[in-house]
């Protein structure tokens, strides 16, 4: 028995949400877009490293399935290239890594409200709505490890700076997890928080200011191992001794090398790996050639890097 027209509607209709909720049929052919930043420092440089060995594996493994990474400089750059990726690319998912969370929320909504299925990376939007899936590590106790440590090393009391990375959502969640285990010890001032783009240039800058306006520091948390390296030269250039320690994170090998070694300054670190653009884009391919749907958050632990551990987290031949 053949539907009447008005069946034949009301399935069409159920079959375009299916659609635009980003729970499709299982596909042959994938179009994926990837987009992320430039690589400016080591640890973008790690991420456009990982999303490209997604890439040749899964193409490699999935004749079906085509992935296309765009890198950008800029918020209107990244936001043009997502516009590309849909309407030059006709892309199915869209995998990225968004330079600015506020600035990118609306187009990336935009694609997904084309049908398009949304995998966002590290840095959230400001509007969950705008997403399918989000895939991040720790950023909580990316914050939350380095104050327990150093109010521990400290004897919780002195002073302490702190360099922030980039406006977004991320860098809200480590610095608000930062300051409420640093506000356990009243003992422990933080004399001031800075924007330093996750930039050693930046940051370079940002402690040369600190260390000429503030006469006593004992420790710095730069919230990052490139800015951790701006911070070490502005302390080397101004021949500063006050200063016992300087926590970066995300674990980059330059900076456990230093931990395992007994480096003056850099004696702990905290893990977060750019990894997680390379596991993003092979969760999003294989749910998506398989017509299904990631869960709505996926948290990668961060772990404390000390001496006793740092060879679990060396890898000399990683680019990052």
């Amino acid at each position: 028995m053949r539907p009447s027209k008005r069946q034949f509607g009301k399935l069409a209709a159920a079959c375009l949400l299916a659609l635009g909720s980003g729970q499709a049929f299982a596909a042959d052919k994938l179009t994926i877009g990837v987009a992320i930043p430039t690589a400016t420092h080591g640890f973008t440089g790690g991420i456009v490293w990982w999303a490209n060995q997604a890439k040749r594996e899964l193409e490699a493994a999935n004749p079906g399935l085509k992935i296309i990474v765009k890198t950008a400089g800029s918020t209107p750059e990244q936001a043009n290239q997502v516009q590309d990726l849909l309407v030059v690319n006709k892309m199915n998912a869209l995998v990225i890594l968004p330079l600015e969370s506020a600035s990118l929320t609306q187009p990336v909504a935009q694609v997904k409200n084309k049908g398009v299925y949304v995998t966002v990376v590290d840095r959230g939007l400001t509007n969950p709505a705008a997403q399918h899936a989000y895939v991040a590590g720790d950023n909580t106790a990316f914050g939350r490890l380095p104050a327990e440590y150093l109010a521990k090393r400290m004897n919780g009391k002195g002073n302490i700076v702190v360099l922030r990375g980039m406006p977004s959502t991320i860098d809200n969640e480590r610095v608000k997890a930062f300051q409420a285990e640093i506000g356990k010890h009243p003992g422990i001032k933080v004399l001031d928080a800075k924007y330093g783009n996750w930039n050693r240039d930046d940051a370079f800058k940002v402690m040369q200011d600190y260390l000429t306006r503030f006469k006593q520091i004992d420790a710095v948390w730069a919230s990052d191992d490139d800015m951790a390296i701006g911070v070490i030269k502005a302390i080397e250039q101004a021949k500063r001794s006050d200063i016992k320690e300087v926590f970066g994170g995300a674990g980059a090998k330059f900076a456990v090398k230093k931990v395992m070694d007994g480096d003056k300054l850099v004696q702990a670190d905290v893990s977060y790996s750019p990894k997680f653009i390379y596991d993003a884009i092979k969760m999003t391919a294989n749910a998506r050639l398989k017509g299904q749907a990631l869960p709505g958050r996926t948290i990668i632990p961060s772990v404390l890097i000390t001496r006793e551990n740092a060879k679990q987290f060396y890898f000399p031949d990683s680019p990052y």
